[in-house]
């Protein structure tokens, strides 16, 4: 398949399997998606697993954020328990006169973008996540980040569910899109 084929087909998948890749399966992934536009070669991004309990420590992050109780916490916290691997994305701002913040997050938006389609063609079910959320302190402090990075989302990982059907992809009139000076 080319790789118009690959970007075409991809879809996000909200439900998947308990499967996930392993930590060695997910690095040479990684390395093929670290070669994304970098300005300056500054690698301003990191990734971090969840698996297991953390899925469930991000869930309990969640709920401290929001505020919520009873049943409408119980629901935002399972949220993380839908997939079996959560792949956090992190923009690691760096001192640079040349190379501005959100150059450094859109390097690290490439990252989980070109990431997120090398999961699909190996064969797993992915969904970028975000949320309202995402850049709380409670969900900063349990991702334990530092002061220069910032929370993009997870990547939701997990084996294809056979009879579920991705989501539909809407036909886009790009022409709309496109401009000329």
């Amino acid at each position: 398949m080319t790789l118009l084929g690959a970007v075409t087909r991809r879809r996000s998948y909200p439900r998947v399997t308990a499967d996930a890749p392993s930590h060695d399966e997910l690095l040479p992934l990684i390395e093929a998606a670290a070669t994304a536009p970098d300005h300056a070669s500054l690698q301003p991004w990191r990734i971090i697993e969840l698996r297991g309990d953390a899925r469930s420590r991000l869930g309990d992050a969640l709920v401290d954020a929001s505020g919520l109780l009873g049943e409408d916490a119980e629901r935002l916290a399972a949220k993380p328990l839908r997939a079996p691997l959560l792949l956090a994305i992190v923009a690691v701002r760096k001192p640079s006169f040349k190379v501005h913040e959100w150059e450094q997050d859109a390097a690290a938006a490439g990252i989980a973008h070109l990431l997120a389609l090398l999961l699909d063609d190996a064969g797993w079910g992915v969904m970028w996540r975000t949320g309202g959320h995402t850049r709380s302190d409670a969900v900063r402090r349990m991702h334990k980040l530092a002061d220069n990075e910032e929370l993009l989302g997870w990547l939701y990982v997990g084996g294809k569910l056979e009879s579920s059907k991705p989501d539909a992809r809407k036909n886009l009139d790009v022409s709309a899109m496109i401009t000329s000076l």
